[in-house]
Formats: C-alpha cells, structure tokens, sequence
C-alpha cells in the first residue's frame, strides 16, 4: 500500500469529484482513478460506488476513508516532529474557529508566527459542529469554539475566556444614562441578532427564556460584521460577546451596556482531537495559549469601552 495511494482517497473524500480530486493531488484523472483501483485490489474490497460520476462509498470504503485521513495525519505528525530536530517547526496549522471568536484569533496566531516562522497558518470560520467534525476527520490540528455548552465528542479542550454580554445600542436611545439592563426588557427592543443556526444565538435564546421572554429579530445574520452594519444606522441594537470589542469596538453614536449577568457563564476555548501523541503544530499552539493571557486581554479593552460610554 502506497501513502499516495491513501493520498488520493482522502483527495476524493474531500473533493467528492474525480477531476477536482485528480487537480487537487496534481495527477490525470485516470492516474488518481487507477491509483484508487490498485488501492481496492490490494486490500480485497470495493472502495468507491463507480457510476458515470462519483457516487460515495461504500460502507467499507468509509472505513478506509477513516483510516487513509489517520494515517496521513501520522505521516504529517512525523515530519512536523523531525522538523523541530532541523531547527523548527513547519508545515500548515489549520484552525476552525467559530465566527463569534474569530474576532480574537490574532492574539494567538501573531505570537505563535513569532514563535514558528515556518509555519503556515489557515484560519477557517466555522460552525462548532463543523469543527468537531474537522478534527474528528483529521480535516482540521486545532478549533477555537464554545467548549462548555453543546456536545464535543472525543475532544481535549482549553478553556481560555467567559464571554461577557453587553448591549450594543445608540447613545441616546430608550436605554441612555442605565448602568446595566436587564434580559427581559429587550423583549419590545428592534433588534438584529445572529442566525439560530449560530450557537451564539442559542445561548442569548436561553439566556432570554430564563428571563422569561422570546425576542424576535427583525434582522438576522449570520457574521458579527452584518450586526455591526445595521447596529451602526442607529435603527437597531444587538446584543455582543465583549470578545467583539477587540476587534469592531464601538461605532459612533453608540454605547455598549452591560447586560445581568446570565447564572451561567459559557466559555470560549481551544479544542483539540485526543490523540496520542498530541500533533506538534496543535502542542505548540497550546503553549502559546497558555503564554498569552487572553482573559486579562479582553477584560481591559471591556473596561476601556465601558469608561467611554
């Protein structure tokens, strides 16, 4: 069995079309084709459901599917751990991070760059699901999402954050000169909030049926800077993470609000698949985590905008 070989199936599995599977491993279409078939000989059983075009896997396919994306995660792994004996780390770290945190990735990636100059970063927004998904499949070294609330699966985690929930609101609105609302009275507030498909927005959901309320969006999104925008026009008000004042801060004419605490906190961190060894790109993305004080961080630009309003 050749790595290249696997190399090919994951192509597929990833691509789900021959042609685009064959550019992605920079080969012919009937070279990647033959490969796979050679694949099939060797080890007894049918891979890939063959039609005029790709149709799945088979259910044993799936099962070497699986293991084609493990073994080539270990053959990553090794090189990422023999390079640290040549002089550093290199290679591609490839992050999943939910679009709420996305606004605090460069307080870890600007230092693990200094750290690491040979490694490539990706950066992908994505669902918490879909990051579970990505480091199950060896699609993804490292997530930064939600690591207290939903389901994780087979996951070590690092928390690094408890979101804060303010209110983004104009400076002269219905709320002017309050030091704190509460959850209940935005019920009859215009508000635009994330998408329900965004666990984000399932947790402000739960924070409102606790208050004893459901608030009905007239503008719903699916990005933090589609809120900001309509939030910005003065017509609506959302409720933020206080990680998003890092980046978008606070637009002219508005304020930001604490909202009553909620009596649960949820918090923000790294996850990682649990493997054993852990991946040397993963580890060393950790120690920087714990190098950088994230909370501290993001607590003082809080307390610069909460001075300001």
């Amino acid at each position: 069995m050749l790595l290249r070989q696997l190399e090919y199936l994951s192509a597929l599995a990833r691509e789900r079309h021959f042609a685009r599977a064959a550019a992605a491993c920079h080969v012919s279409q009937p070279a990647l084709s033959s490969g796979i078939r050679r694949l099939e000989a060797e080890l007894g059983v049918q891979i890939v459901r063959r039609g005029r075009r790709f149709e799945g896997f088979t259910p044993e396919g799936e099962r070497v599917v699986r293991w084609a994306h493990r073994i080539i995660a270990d053959q990553d792994a090794l090189r990422h751990d023999l390079s640290t004996l040549r002089g550093g780390l290199s290679g591609q770290l490839r992050v999943g991070a939910i679009p709420t945190a996305l606004t605090v990735i460069s307080l870890l990636t600007a230092p693990f760059r200094e750290r690491h100059p040979l490694v490539r970063i990706s950066v992908q927004s994505l669902a918490s699901r879909e990051i579970v998904h990505g480091l199950a499949e060896f699609e993804l070294d490292i997530g930064l999402t939600y690591v207290d609330g939903e389901p994780l699966g087979g996951v070590r985690t690092v928390p690094l954050y408890a979101e804060r929930y303010l209110l983004l609101t104009a400076a002269d609105g219905e709320f002017a000169g309050r030091a704190e609302v509460g959850w209940a009275e935005l019920a009859d507030t215009e508000m635009c909030l994330l998408s329900p498909t965004m666990q984000n927005r399932r947790i402000l959901d739960a924070h409102f049926a606790a208050a004893g309320v459901a608030v009905l969006p007239s503008i719903e999104a699916d990005t933090v800077s589609v809120l900001y925008s309509h939030v910005g026009t003065h017509k609506w008000s959302t409720v933020i993470a206080h990680a998003w004042l890092y980046m978008f801060g606070v637009p002219p004419g508005m304020r930001v609000i604490p909202l009553a605490r909620p009596s649960r906190a949820h918090h923000v961190g790294l996850v990682l698949a649990a493997r054993d060894p852990e991946p040397m790109l993963a580890r060393a993305m950790l120690d920087i985590a714990r190098e950088v004080d994230v909370r501290a961080e993001l607590n003082t630009v809080l307390t610069r905008h909460l001075s300001g309003s």
